[in-house]
């Protein structure tokens, strides 16, 4: 497989569709190729997906957080195994591989569970002691930093928005040992916002860029690793998903 592109994509299965048991799952399709080769050697039936991760320096191991578990794959897809998390049928929404040290991984699970692994995905810890509720989506590392992870809870399944209606991000230093609320410059009355799964970004400088957009529209930065923040476009439609690129100078 050396030297061969592959593109995966995660699917959900549709409410209401009738359909043959094809939709959920992971596909593959090879650069080039036009056919999408279905994987499901190892996923449970009807797991829906919703994170894949390739792992930084070994391309042929592919992580999926779905519905049904977090799956591990160490041959692009051909076969996964569901990794031992304390709730192995957990809702994982986003894997974390850090790219400097890939065996020390991070999943979100919902309800807000944060779990690391230490050994490369083979054993697992909760880590989301210290949040204010019980619900979450938005997830991000430092990618200099394995001990450091961030992330903003909502206040349930039923009540989509930032806890207190205040916005705040929770960082952890320290693994998730502890967390702390960062809060200098964002919002902390009437702040009913929303920020969904794949709305945080961080960039790879250091100190590290942080963003994240909210339903209502509005963008959020800190260029100083969580320590405050700077709304930098507001009016903009409901924001799902935000992502930053380092443009060198010079570069066309």
């Amino acid at each position: 497989m050396a030297g061969t592109t592959h593109v995966y994509a995660g699917v959900a299965a549709t409410v209401g569709m009738q359909h043959s048991g094809t939709l959920g799952g992971v596909f593959r399709q090879e650069a080039g190729d036009k056919k999408w080769e279905q994987l499901k050697n190892g996923l449970a039936d009807g797991a829906e997906v919703h994170a894949i991760t390739v792992h930084p320096k070994d391309s042929d191991t592919v992580y999926v957080g779905s519905t049904k578990g977090l799956y591990r794959s160490a041959n692009r897809g051909g076969k996964f195994e569901r990794l031992a998390l304390p709730d192995a049928e957990a809702d994982i929404w986003s894997v974390l591989v850090h790219p400097k040290d890939p065996r020390r991984i991070y999943a979100g699970a919902s309800p807000i569970m944060v779990y690391r692994s230490d050994d490369g995905g083979e054993s697992w810890q909760d880590i989301a002691n210290g949040v204010p509720s019980d619900f979450g989506f938005a997830m991000e590392i430092d990618h200099s930093d394995p001990n450091t992870v961030f992330i903003i809870p909502l206040e349930s399944d039923e009540f989509r928005c930032t806890p207190e209606a205040k916005l705040r991000v929770y960082r952890t230093r320290n693994a998730g040992e502890s967390w702390e609320a960062l809060t200098n410059g964002l919002p902390q009355e009437n702040a009913f916002e929303t920020v969904l799964r794949d709305g945080m970004s961080a960039d790879s400088l250091t100190p590290m860029g942080l963003y994240f957009g909210t339903r209502s529209g509005k963008l959020f930065s800190s260029n100083d690793g969580g320590q405050s923040w700077n709304a930098i476009m507001e009016g903009l439609p409901a924001v799902a998903c935000v992502k930053s690129a380092v443009i060198k100078k010079g570069a066309a």
